[in-house]
C-alpha cells in the first residue's frame, strides 16, 4: 500500500490547478477473512461534495474507512493533495450513549489531535471549538449529555467536532440516516455551505435525496466501482438498478 502526499497546494506539477483532493488506484481492502474493496480507483474532486452510494455491504464504509486512515488498504495506491490530514465523522451509533459526555466535550475531542489528551485546552482551542458550534448551531447544547440529544442535535454536534479539527477535508459516515426530513435538510444545508467556504466534503450514504445534493457520486456494489459522475447522470432508475437489486 503506498500513500503519497502533494507538495504543492491547489496546483499539479505542470502548474495547472488542481482538481482532485484525493486519488486513489488499485485499492483493495477489508477484514480478516472478508475482503470488500477491490481494485477500486477514482478521483474525489476538490472543493466539492462527494457522495459514495451503494447498498449495504457495497463498501461506502470501508473505503470511508480508508481514506480517514482509520482502515488499512492492503494494496493499491492512495494519494492526498497537501492539506490537513482529513476529519473523519462516524456515524451517530459508533458513539456510545453510555459515555458521560457533553455536547462541548464531544465537540473538544476534535482537539485531540493538535493539543493530545491530557494537555489543558488553550484559548485557541476553546475558540475553535466555540466558532464550531456556533456555526453547526449547538452552542446553546454544550452543557446536555450527549445522549440526550435528538439525533439531528447529535448528529451536528458530531459534525462540530469534525470542524474542530480545522480540516480542509471533511469524511461523514451516514449523516443524515436515521433523521427526519427536517434534519436531514439541515445537516445537506450545511455540507453544502461548508464546501462553498472551501472544504472538500465526501459522505457515504444511501440516502438519495442527501446524494442528489452532491456534486459528484461514486457509485459501489460489491467493492468495486459502478460508475462516477453527476447526481442528474448516475442516480437514474436505470443505473441505480445496476447496484439495488429488487427485495
Amino acid at each position: 500500500m503506498t500513500i503519497m502526499f502533494n507538495k504543492h497546494p491547489r496546483a499539479s506539477p505542470d502548474n495547472e490547478p488542481r482538481t482532485w483532493r484525493v486519488r486513489f488506484s488499485a485499492l483493495d481492502a477489508g477484514y480478516p477473512g472478508r475482503p470488500v474493496l477491490r481494485q477500486l480507483g477514482a478521483d474525489i474532486p476538490d472543493l466539492a461534495m462527494t457522495a459514495l452510494v451503494g447498498p449495504n455491504g457495497s463498501g461506502k464504509s470501508t473505503l470511508l474507512g480508508v481514506l480517514a486512515g482509520v482502515i488499512r488498504a492492503t494494496s493499491g495506491q492512495l494519494r492526498y493533495a497537501e492539506g490537513r490530514p482529513p476529519a473523519f465523522v462516524p456515524q451517530r451509533g459508533a458513539v456510545g450513549d453510555a459515555l458521560p459526555l457533553t455536547a462541548r466535550q464531544t465537540v473538544e475531542m476534535g482537539r485531540w489531535g493538535e493539543r493530545g489528551l491530557w494537555r489543558r485546552p488553550t484559548s485557541y482551542d476553546r475558540s475553535v471549538v466555540d466558532s464550531a458550534m456556533e456555526r453547526l448551531g449547538v452552542a446553546g447544547l454544550g452543557a446536555r449529555q450527549l445522549g440526550e440529544l435528538s439525533g439531528g442535535q447529535r448528529q451536528r454536534v458530531l459534525i462540530a467536532q469534525g470542524l474542530a479539527q480545522e480540516s480542509d477535508l471533511l469524511l461523514l459516515d451516514e449523516p443524515t440516516t436515521g433523521l427526519d426530513p427536517e434534519a436531514r435538510e439541515r445537516i445537506t444545508a450545511l455540507l453544502t455551505e461548508l464546501v462553498a467556504d472551501g472544504t472538500t466534503v465526501v459522505q457515504a450514504t444511501h440516502d438519495l435525496t442527501a446524494a442528489r445534493s452532491a456534486d459528484t457520486c461514486l457509485l459501489l456494489s460489491d467493492g468495486r466501482l459502478v460508475a462516477q459522475g453527476p447526481p442528474e447522470h448516475l442516480l437514474t432508475p436505470t443505473a441505480l438498478s445496476r447496484i439495488w437489486q429488487p427485495a
